[in-house]
């Protein structure tokens, strides 16, 4: 399979050829979502609030809130787990780390993961949900004011997430995804009165967001590119320190299933330090990850035989 140049997905149970997929259409811009837009406005308002009300406790729950949604949530369970299958772990901690990604509120577990394989699938062209090619703000945040967003039809779904679907549990959360930053910020509310929901959920949420779109967008403009992919995506240090090691934008697009992003120890990559501790204890087996200086020994004795 031609590292450079993904077209397949894996799901656990299938690999999904998506060269062979004809009925996705390109991203529609024609629809506007307000109440999107409405909940992203005021959540930046809030954010502002939270800044005005800074304690350390406050700061605190922002720092273990934006670990577990940020790091378990979004890198290790929506990402590396669900998305590209680079490890196995026992049903229940697969979904704590769904769970986890709820709490971030950037939608459920299967909206997510089928917006992120089409990214893969379709890198840069009219297909691809935030391609950097239709602006830098749209790859940032406008790609889910307009359009399909992250509202996929049931059928690229069903096409695209399949064994997501099979999971009952997956299915349920994907539709009240929301719930999560309710009850969190209902036990903030109880420890740290409202200050500490402000700092918690919306501030933490608006830092999260922008830290995810960084991905989207300036890890495709701006960075350092160790692969000659298909494609524009680049290492980008800062935004792996502020996303846990998802900015190594370049490596992942090389080598999408591989769970070890940083290929060296120069570019720290935190969510696979936890996948090699979560192995050590036997909560984590079959993990993946590509080792640079174990495959440029292998090229070079391929090249000498």
């Amino acid at each position: 399979m031609d590292y450079l140049g993904q077209h397949y997905i894996h799901t656990g149970l299938d690999l999904i050829n998506v060269e062979n997929i004809i009925d996705f259409e390109p991203v529609d811009r024609k629809k506007w979502h307000w109440n999107t837009m409405f909940f992203v406005a005021l959540f930046h308002i809030f954010a502002i609030w939270a800044i005005f009300t800074f304690s350390w406790a406050n700061l605190v729950a922002l720092l273990a809130t934006w670990w577990i949604a940020g790091s378990w949530g979004i890198g290790l369970g929506y990402h590396r787990l669900y998305t590209h299958r680079g490890f196995k772990s026992p049903r229940w901690l697969e979904h704590f780390l769904a769970v986890c990604g709820t709490l971030a509120l950037q939608s459920g577990p299967i909206s997510w993961v089928t917006t992120h394989r089409l990214h893969h699938a379709f890198t840069e062209t009219d297909r691809d949900p935030h391609s950097p090619f239709n602006g830098v703000f749209w790859a940032h945040m406008g790609w889910i004011f307009r359009g399909t967003a992250q509202v996929q039809p049931q059928s690229v779904r069903e096409r695209y997430s399949p064994d997501l679907l099979r999971d009952p549990f997956l299915v349920f959360i994907d539709k009240y995804y929301y719930v999560t930053a309710i009850l969190v910020g209902g036990v903030l509310f109880a420890i740290g009165g409202w200050s500490m929901v402000l700092a918690g959920i919306f501030l933490r949420t608006v830092i999260g967001w922008h830290s995810t779109w960084l991905v989207n967008s300036a890890t495709h403009l701006w960075g350092s590119r160790r692969f000659d992919t298909r494609d524009t995506s680049r290492n980008n240090a800062l935004i792996a320190a502020i996303t846990f090691g998802e900015g190594w934008h370049n490596n992942h697009h090389a080598i999408p299933r591989s769970a070890r992003h940083g290929m060296t120890a120069a570019e720290v990559d935190v969510n696979w330090i936890q996948l090699k501790a979560l192995e050590k204890v036997g909560l984590v087996k079959d993990l993946y990850g590509y080792d640079i200086k174990a495959e440029a020994a292998k090229d070079a004795m391929k090249k000498a035989a």
